[in-house]
């Protein structure tokens, strides 16, 4: 609808005519204007007017997805216009057909996969029947001894279906096994499979990893599932250098009969996708490119290596030596980096071979563990304190550790014993989550509690326990990491934003100790800063000039 000079006016309409041929109708009208003689065009499908017409509609048939812009010309020169835009219908859209060749490949690949694996049971499946039989009582009597059968399954409470973020996925497969096959009898067959996933067992136990399954020779297990922690790149890797150098040893120990045990290992770390399957015998399962791209890693190894993926890689360097390979094109997801793990680096091992890591090397795993713990704790202190915690609140706690982080390393400490200052202010005013008095006495029972869980040991965590001690008011320090402790726990005082941190405990002590006057408040915040030292030189460089200012604006305070 336009208006014309006189302010009369002329309708033009579209209406659908068929979709399905993309056709379209223009009508136009006029109940004071002569509509006598018109021309019409449709940009950009016409490229000359129409005739001068009496008509007063247009139709167009086939016309193709776009934008159009129908103009229509009056007696009087006036242009009136519409527009009107075309879609492709959906399965003529080229995404259409993109999406459709993308789940095509998918299925194929499922295809070839599910194709492989039954290739994979139908070799195993040409075992005598003996082997068979004799498998079955070893597997049943070994899953017996573990407590690996549905009812362990269901008591770890492992949910239907989860998705994971980071998991590693380990496959270890026995090279020549067909070969094996031909030339051994099935009893010491199986007597041999056994031992060795018998040893992996122990392994995956010892490194907190989920044993997934075994099929026929091949073994997989994964870091990172069902409890999501930080360090599993790194302790998948471990149980794979301990896994090559068992099955090293025993090669060099076995009969010509059985003397050709080879181990291919592949390696990725990914997201996965982890669940049960099965009404009666449940077994536990995951799947996801991750797996894919693990396996792809093992089947793409050599014997007696440990072949893993770029994004693996980049987790684990600091750990271990590793020899770059060249990439490898991955169906769906371009080139990937494979590198082959040799060993842990020689200042982080305890054996000439680089198997076993030291005590350096523990110390620098916890480092990322205690990222995990971090993330627990905080989380624990923002669902869980009281919103009357103005001061000894989460911030408190972040101000502390990122404190402790700066005075430690100015002052040069260990690294273990920056890990034990950092988990002793991380869970310092924990106890705050069960009452406000005594808080301490609750932050070291905690602390004990959950400590072991993240593989603290007992010597460290009485450690952390005297840490934590030490933050309670009047306690003066022992040692120098007290003092460190000390100076961290107090740093505001020397802070530029000691007035708002200073009006947050006066509310917070106000609330939970009884009232008291401001007058009161500045007189005790003076006297106490009057009296406090700072222990160590880089918090008094830090803040030893600025606590100063404030005792100034204190003494004015106090005296006005």
């Amino acid at each position: 609808m336009a208006e014309t000079p006189n302010n009369e006016q002329v309708a033009v309409e579209n209406n659908f005519i068929q979709i399905q041929n993309r056709s379209f109708a223009f009508h136009w009208y006029s109940d004071s204007i002569n509509l006598s003689k018109t021309r019409y065009r449709l940009v950009p499908y016409s490229k000359e007017w129409s005739p001068w017409t009496a008509r007063n509609s247009a139709a167009f048939f086939n016309l193709k997805e776009g934008n159009y812009l129908f103009l229509l010309e009056l007696p009087d020169g006036q242009i009136k216009e519409a527009s009107i835009q075309i879609d492709l219908p959906v399965w003529k859209h080229p995404l259409f057909y993109i999406t459709g060749i993308v789940i095509l490949s998918f299925i194929g690949f499922m295809l070839f996969v599910i194709l492989f694996r039954q290739r994979i049971r139908k070799i195993t499946h040409n075992i005598e029947e003996e082997f068979k039989k004799a498998f079955k009582i070893k597997q049943k009597a070994r899953e017996k001894t573990v407590g690996v059968n549905a009812k362990t399954v269901k008591a770890q409470a492992r949910i239907r279906s989860r998705k994971y973020k980071k998991v590693t996925v380990l496959f270890a497969d026995i090279q020549g096994f067909t070969k094996i096959v031909e030339h051994i009898n099935p009893e010491t067959l199986i007597d041999e499979l056994d031992r060795f996933f018998f040893f992996f067992d122990g392994v995956v136990e010892k490194y907190n990893i989920e044993k997934i399954k075994t099929i026929g020779d091949a073994y997989m297990c994964a870091g990172g599932i069902p409890n999501i922690n930080r360090t599993n790149p790194v302790e998948v890797v471990l149980a794979g250098l301990e896994m090559q150098k068992f099955m090293q040893d025993s090669k060099a120990q076995q009969n010509s009969e059985v003397g050709f045990w080879e181990l291919r290992i592949g390696i990725h770390t990914g997201p996965v996708i982890s669940g049960e399957i099965g009404r009666k015998n449940v077994s536990f399962d995951i799947w996801g490119d991750t797996v894919n791209i693990a396996s792809r890693m093992e089947s793409s190894g050599t014997a007696g290596m440990i072949n893993i993926t770029g994004v693996t890689y980049e987790l684990i360097k600091d750990f271990f030596d590793c020899d770059y390979r060249g990439k490898m094109p991955i169906k769906y997801k371009g080139e990937t980096d494979m590198y082959f793990v040799k060993r842990i680096k020689s200042e982080l091992c305890t054996d000439e071979h680089g198997i076993f890591p030291n005590k350096k090397f523990e110390v620098k795993l916890q480092h990322i563990r205690f990222g995990d713990l971090e993330e627990f704790v905080l989380n624990k202190l923002e669902t869980e304190l009281e919103e009357s915690m103005f001061y000894h609140n989460k911030a408190h706690t972040q101000d502390v550790l990122t404190q402790i982080e700066i005075i430690a390393r100015g002052e040069k400490v260990s690294s273990e014993d920056l890990l034990l200052l950092k988990t002793a202010a991380l869970l310092h005013d924990i106890g705050f989550i069960v009452e406000y008095h005594n808080h301490e006495d609750n932050s070291i029972r905690f602390s004990k509690e959950l400590l072991p869980n993240f593989h603290y040991h007992d010597y460290q965590i009485d450690q952390i326990v005297e840490l934590i001690n030490v933050t309670r008011v009047g306690q003066r320090p022992k040692n120098y990491l007290e003092k460190i402790m000390k100076d961290a726990d107090l740093d505001y005082l020397g802070r530029a934003d000691f007035i708002s941190i200073s009006d947050n405990l006066f509310k917070e002590l106000n609330l939970h100790n009884g009232k008291m006057t401001i007058d009161e408040w500045n007189r005790l915040q003076h006297d106490f800063i009057e009296q406090h030292t700072y222990y160590t030189a880089t918090a008094r460089n830090l803040r030893q000039v600025n606590k100063e200012r404030q005792l100034q604006k204190l003494k004015v305070l106090v005296n006005s």
